[in-house]
Formats: C-alpha cells, sequence, structure tokens
C-alpha cells in the first residue's frame, strides 16, 4: 500500500507499507545482489539509515535456490534482514548477461554464469521464485534491451514486456491465494528512447493494474538529457497513488532530478562499486580519487561531516594507504562512506519536499 502525503515542485513525500515496516518516499535501496553487502554487515546498513534492501532474483535462484531460502522461513528469516525487501525479476541479467541467454516469446533461456549449466527463466518462474523468496516489492518479468538499441528491437521488447506483464499479474493473483501471501507486485515500463513506445507500455500497465511502477531500460547508454526526456514525458502518466520506481539509477544529482519529476524509488550499485575503486563520495557533493598520491600526506579525516563514523575518525591518508595495498578494510571505510552519503541525500530530500508549500 501507498500513501502519497505531499507532491510539490521539489517532488513526492509518501510512504510505502510493507509487512516488515513503512518506507518514507523518496528514498534509496542499497543492493544486496545475493543476499549481503560487499564489505560491510546489515548492522552497519541500518546504522546508516537504510529502510529497505533490494535482493537479485536471478543470484539467488542459482544459489542457495528459492526453496532453501523458503524452508528457512523466507529472505528476511534466512539473511537475518527485518525490514522491507525488494526482488528483482532477473529481468536485468536478460540485459546484462547476453551472451549467454537466449530470448523467446516464453521467457528465457540462460547459461548458468557460474558453470554453463542451462537455465529457464519466464514470468510464470520469476514470479513464483520471488514469491518463494517472500519478498515485499517484487518486479515483473520484463524485457530490458539497451536505451540506445534500434526501434524494431524497442518494439518486440515492449511488446514481450506487456505480454510477460499479463502472465506475472494472473500468477501473481494465483499465487496470493495458494501461499497465502500478498506482496506488491510492480510493472516495468520499457521503450528506450522511443517515447510513444514508452507511452504505450505506461498506459498498457495501467490498464493490467499494478501496485507500482518502474521505469526501466535507462541510465544503460543514453545522456542524461534522453534519461530526463524519458521521465518528463512518461512520470506524468503514471498514476498519482502509486509509488515510482526508477531502475538503476545512483548518482546523486541525477536522484535529486528524477524526485523533482516525480521518481519515488531508486536502486543502483554504483556506491559500492565506485567506492571499491577508491571513489569517494564527499557530504559536499564532491568526488575523491582517493588513490591519487595527492592524498598520501593528506592527514585530515575522509570526511569531517559524514554520516558514517569511522569517515569522521579515519584520515585520507590512511584510506589512501589501505586501498593502495589492497587492504579490505579500505574498501569497507570507502564502502560506508559511499553509502552514508547517498542515504543521508534522500533523508535531505525528503526534508526539502517537506518543508515545501504545495
Amino acid at each position: 500500500m501507498f500513501d502519497l502525503k505531499k507532491s510539490t515542485s521539489c517532488g513526492r513525500n509518501g510512504e510505502i507499507q510493507t509487512p516488515h515496516g513503512n518506507i518514507p518516499t523518496p528514498f534509496f535501496m542499497p543492493v544486496a545482489t545475493a543476499g549481503a553487502m560487499k564489505g560491510i554487515t546489515f548492522d552497519d546498513l541500518l546504522g546508516l539509515g537504510a529502510d529497505i534492501l533490494l535482493c537479485n532474483t536471478y543470484h539467488l535462484h542459482l544459489s542457495p535456490g528459492e526453496n532453501i531460502v523458503s524452508d528457512a522461513g523466507g529472505l528476511h528469516s534466512f539473511i537475518r534482514w527485518e525490514k522491507p525487501i525488494l526482488t528483482d525479476s532477473g529481468g536485468f541479467q536478460v540485459f546484462s548477461l547476453e551472451n549467454i541467454r537466449s530470448i523467446t516469446d516464453e521467457g528465457v533461456a540462460f547459461k548458468d554464469h557460474r558453470n554453463g549449466n542451462p537455465l529457464f527463466l519466464g514470468p510464470i518462474e520469476a514470479t513464483n521464485v520471488q514469491h518463494k523468496l517472500g519478498a515485499d516489492i517484487i518486479m515483473c518479468f520484463d524485457e530490458c534491451p539497451p536505451s540506445t538499441a534500434p526501434r524494431a528491437d524497442q518494439i518486440k521488447a515492449v511488446d514481450r514486456t506487456l505480454k510477460w506483464a499479463k502472465q506475472c499479474k494472473e500468477e501473481h493473483e494465483r499465487l496470493k491465494v495458494e501461499r497465502k501471501s500478498s506482496p506488491m507486485l510492480f510493472g516495468i515500463v520499457q521503450g528506450g528512447l522511443e517515447l510513444d513506445l514508452r507511452k504505450k507500455c505506461a498506459e498498457e500497465l495501467i490498464a493490467i493494474g499494478f501496485d507500482g511502477y518502474a521505469l526501466g531500460g535507462l541510465a544503460v547508454g543514453e545522456t542524461e538529457d534522453e534519461m530526463v526526456a524519458v521521465l518528463q514525458a512518461i512520470c506524468p502518466l503514471l498514476p498519482e497513488n502509486k509509488p515510482r520506481y526508477l531502475m538503476g539509477v545512483g548518482e546523486l544529482h541525477q536522484i535529486r532530478e528524477a524526485v523533482r519529476l516525480g521518481i519515488d524509488m531508486f536502486d543502483c550499485v554504483s556506491p559500492m562499486r565506485e567506492a571499491r575503486h577508491g571513489n569517494v563520495w564527499l557530504s559536499e557533493g564532491k568526488k575523491l580519487r582517493i588513490r591519487r598520491q595527492e592524498f598520501q600526506n593528506d592527514h585530515t579525516p575522509i570526511d569531517q561531516d559524514s554520516p558514517a563514523p569511522t569517515s569522521r575518525k579515519h584520515l585520507k591518508s590512511y584510506l589512501h594507504h589501505l586501498l593502495r595495498i589492497g587492504e579490505r578494510y579500505g574498501e569497507t571505510l570507502a564502502c560506508l562512506q559511499n553509502m552514508g552519503v547517498i542515504l543521508k541525500h534522500m533523508r535531505n530530500l525528503q526534508k526539502e519536499i517537506s518543508s515545501q508549500k504545495i
């Protein structure tokens, strides 16, 4: 359930209500791909103010498998995370694992990226996997071509995405009765940079009826201006009383602009990935390439105003040293810093919207 509390020129304040807690919007979801964060603990995440976690259906399906997770009491019990969880559908792997998969109207035949074993995932399978995992929010299975793919490819992807969305909704309704569970189900708007296809996809998904709507296939090759153009065209079409999710976007300035245009939810691996490569985000909005020689003798705190206590305590010179020698604690410090900054950014956006006159 979603309660829209306020809509302003700066964005929307709302609250998604789930059995594992309520989530104020707008919010960012840390990505725990296989049920864990690389280098930091869930207690760390809670300390930084995370309200929800994203886990990856494809990877959890491969290992340990949804039946093992279900037998453990569901994903919350299995990984010991008590707040809400969103699972993606595996659709993005259709895009990212393009060299080891083939697509038909029934679904996607993969090869296991670890051992080459055959695997099939379609709308029925993806919906069943996510129900067994026990997430609070689940996603329709979709086809996600690159945003810059030719129009002919986008047409095929939209048609498949809509066909699969209907099948996901039917299976979801059946499983709600069978399993006595009721996660929220989101549809995903595809269409690349073709605005007419995006509009068609959005309108037909709305006609099917979902608990929320995501925009997929962005931040995968297009320019920022092109991404904004899609948001400007599609956000006004989406129902006011349903949450809106921009998938895979994590740059702070992009999030701010997307919130202004009406987006409520975000996820991205970039804060953690950039941290592990020595790109440190600061509270003031700048980025430091902390491996550079200039930081070898910089004995000031990593970020004096950081939401992460370790960054207020440790020195830039120390973090530079740890990352240069490959010490894992350096990655942990950088990950805590970047995740803390993006979660604080979301809280600040919530406050700005709350303080705005309608």
